[in-house]
């Protein structure tokens, strides 16, 4: 049978990140740890999972404070169910489907100016001539 708890250096080597990472990520609030008898940190084996979904949600861009909110609704002292992690899934799908529209978008128009050499501002499709959209705010807005 499996621990029920990991030292802090179990969960670093498993989740193949430093310990300050996941100091850092206590301190945010998105894992917690215990204590022991020797007042040492150790941590649930959940929390495994809990990495595993910060690391990819940051992999895609999404801020640590979004991540934070979601993980914030996660049962505390429990294994999350499969319920919890769709709940979070689809509190994320919106978000991830548009910034997969705007980097598919982005990637297509890259390679078409970067592939045709034509380094002209008159026909580039990335190009804002004479900043026509700068009324509109800063950011992009021809993706």
């Amino acid at each position: 049978m499996p621990k029920a708890y990991l030292k802090v250096g179990e969960v670093a080597l498993r989740s193949g990140l430093p310990i300050s990472t996941l100091h850092f990520y206590e301190r945010q609030g998105l894992i917690a740890s215990d204590r022991n008898a020797a007042n040492h940190r150790v941590f649930r084996r959940e929390v495994l999972r809990r990495v595993s979904i910060i690391k990819v949600a940051q992999s895609v861009g999404l801020p640590l404070a979004e991540i934070a909110s979601a993980l914030g609704d996660l049962p505390k002292g429990a294994t999350p169910s499969t319920e919890d992690w769709s709940r979070i899934a689809e509190s994320w799908y919106g978000d991830l489907t548009r910034r997969i529209e705007l980097l598919t978008a982005l990637r297509d128009k890259m390679a078409m100016c970067i592939g045709c050499g034509c380094l002209s501002v008159k026909r580039c499709p990335l190009v804002n001539e004479d900043d026509h959209l700068a009324e509109e705010g800063p950011g992009a807005r021809l993706l």
